[in-house]
């Protein structure tokens, strides 16, 4: 089975004036990464409490995040040859997408689409239960950028084995 490439954002909150602090992708090889972002000086709307979600502190963003050119460069490396990535947040995660692009003066070379294109009536019926499935059998760690992407790849995948269809959609 061929999986489908998933991306997912964490970000400084939600709505007007957020931003986004880190990206992850769920590659169709099943393995996954994702970088934190620094901060841009005029990038200043903080949430509490989407901190207190993802667990990543504005002290760790400026220690440890990657320069918006750097991810976006990165991003662009990494999915320009596969051309198209989805997102189970489609309308935040291009938002903050875009937001990053336009920062690092650069074009994505990729389309971000709605996970949801890819899934039929049965799978969507079966999805919420299967991916709290998954977090219990995978202990995974929610709200972090990497390991959401790999969520939304695991569940995509258990939901199309349970459909009954041997390869996925591209």
């Amino acid at each position: 089975m061929t999986l489908p490439t998933l991306l997912d954002i964490e970000a400084s909150g939600f709505g007007r004036g957020s931003y986004p602090i880190e990206v992850g992708i769920a590659r169709p090889d099943g393995s996954s990464c994702a970088f934190l972002i620094q901060p841009l000086e005029e990038w200043t709307h903080w949430d509490p409490k989407a901190e207190l979600l993802h667990g990543i502190s504005r002290a760790r963003l400026a220690r440890e995040g990657y320069p918006v050119r750097h991810v976006a460069r990165w991003l662009n490396d990494e999915l320009q040859e596969i051309g198209i990535a989805y997102s189970d947040s489609w309308g935040y995660d291009n938002t903050w997408m875009s937001l990053l692009f336009h920062h690092a003066g650069m074009i994505p070379a990729f389309r971000l689409e709605a996970l949801r294109r890819l899934l039929d009536e049965s799978q969507m019926a079966r999805w919420s239960d299967v991916k709290e499935q998954v977090i219990l059998e995978r202990a995974i760690h929610r709200h972090r950028a990497g390991d959401d992407a790999k969520l939304l790849q695991l569940t995509y995948a258990k939901t199309l084995a349970l459909s009954g269809k041997d390869s996925a959609k591209q």
